[in-house]
């Protein structure tokens, strides 16, 4: 599956409540999927640390529709020539750094 069709899923199983919801409620979701997830990285179980990064990449794809980003294009446009702090395919910046 790609961004693209992860993002028009979402928009067909949850647009509604999405618009509804707005970006700032839609955020504090993924603020609690994202601390779940930091559970789940510390103590869980491989399925259970599977289900939470699908439920964080599931609610930015929601914010993105919400906020009418293609995360795709996004993607493409910041990472497809390489690193944004180095320009290379492999990243050469100091490990402190952060592209």
């Amino acid at each position: 599956m790609s961004l693209k069709e992860l993002q028009e899923l979402i928009q067909k199983m949850y647009s509604s409540k999405d618009e509804q919801r707005g970006i700032d409620g839609t955020f504090m979701w993924l603020m609690e999927e994202v601390g779940e997830l930091a559970a789940a990285l510390r103590e869980g179980t491989p399925e259970e640390l599977a289900r939470e990064f699908a439920d964080v990449l599931a609610w930015l794809a929601t914010i993105a529709n919400v906020a009418n980003i293609d995360l795709e294009q996004a993607v493409i446009e910041k990472y497809g020539n390489g690193c944004p702090g180095c320009g290379e395919m492999v990243c050469n910046c100091r490990i402190e750094e952060k592209p």
